[in-house]
């Protein structure tokens, strides 16, 4: 039985129509090639079933064509979607994910970087299950790091974070646009800074429209039942709201249902926005849940792209990188 002839990077490049070098960086995730020539590169390789040889690469670029991800919450609903969204840009780079869970341990997360680093990796993502700055890692490697959802504390550190402040500012748009005037915050743990952040977005809406929050914002725990709480007191201070912005959407489950039980129509006299579009959350809520989503799986993109352009030498500004949030309209709002 004859063997097949291995496809060549020659034969990708001329079912391509493009130059070998070319080929060579658009298989190679290398900046610079654009995303059309890529595209046409990579069906190429795909329709002949070409397989680079990784030994030879590493031999000629003193690359490993791998790199190491490192989270302290593997399961965690915040950052399975960074952890996808890293995945798939790094894909096209044809590039091995290294994948290792702290559990939270910064000495189990220094054993890991130590062991990764002896395998050669071509860079970290770093990320983690908080949104809030943490301690950077940076200078024990030897090779670039990106952070991704949780921002190094350094300020030349390359981070990529949701743009809390910015859905905030959504959430209150949105509420303006169905009609809503006296519209009160509850945000979470005051000890987090998302919690201010997005607080700020929705006072940003307001005060482009000449209002202010219907009363002071309540800072409460992650939690349906601290949203239950917040439902509460509010209701105590007879502020005639319409509408309620809830940090998270455990906090907008809660509240939804304790105004629902003292009598309160949602959204027919109050509507409700939450935070994080997790669906678990969204779709058990009754009415459906209009939430802010912050489009994890982009910032894991955002975060490998920036990545592979540090590991090619290309200049990436440090600092935090913002990644636009989006609204998704259900039924509690309108």
């Amino acid at each position: 039985m004859a063997v097949a002839k291995r496809a060549t990077l020659a034969d990708v490049a001329r079912q391509a129509g493009v130059a070998i070098g070319t080929a060579s960086k658009a298989l190679s995730g290398a900046p610079h090639v654009r995303q059309e020539t890529r595209d046409k590169v990579l069906a190429a390789a795909e329709s002949l079933q070409y397989q680079p040889s990784m030994a030879a690469s590493s031999l000629k670029s003193g690359r490993t064509y791998s790199v190491g991800l490192i989270t302290s919450d593997a399961t965690g609903r915040f950052t399975v979607p960074v952890i996808l969204g890293a995945e798939r840009s790094l894909a096209t780079g044809r590039m091995a994910i290294l994948f290792c869970d702290a559990h939270d341990d910064p000495v189990r997360e220094l054993h890991w970087v130590q062991r990764m680093l002896a395998r050669r990796v071509d860079g970290f993502i770093i990320t983690s299950h908080r949104s809030d700055p943490r301690k950077s890692l940076t200078g024990m490697m030897n090779v670039p790091a990106v952070y991704a959802f949780s921002p190094s504390e350094e300020d030349d550190d390359v981070s990529v974070v949701p743009d809390d402040r910015q859905g905030g500012r959504l959430a209150g748009e949105h509420l303006l646009e169905v009609g809503r005037r006296r519209i009160a915050y509850v945000g979470g743990p005051q000890s987090y800074d998302a919690s201010h952040l997005r607080g700020d977005g929705l006072v940003d809406a307001l005060s482009a429209v000449g209002l202010e929050l219907v009363t002071a914002p309540l800072f409460v725990e992650w939690s349906e039942n601290a949203g239950r709480q917040a439902a509460r007191a509010l209701l105590r201070r007879d502020a005639d709201i319409d509408g309620v912005f809830c940090a998270s959407d455990q906090i907008a489950r809660g509240v939804s249902e304790e105004f629902q039980h003292h009598g309160v129509a949602v959204p027919a006299e109050v509507s409700i926005v939450g935070f994080d579009d997790w669906d678990v959350m969204t779709l058990a809520t009754q009415p459906a849940l209009t939430s802010v989503s912050t489009n994890l799986d982009r910032v894991g993109e955002v975060a490998a792209t920036r990545l592979t352009q540090l590991i090619a030498g290309v200049p990436v500004t440090p600092g935090i990188e913002r990644v636009p949030c989006d609204i998704v309209i259900r039924d509690s709002s309108i």
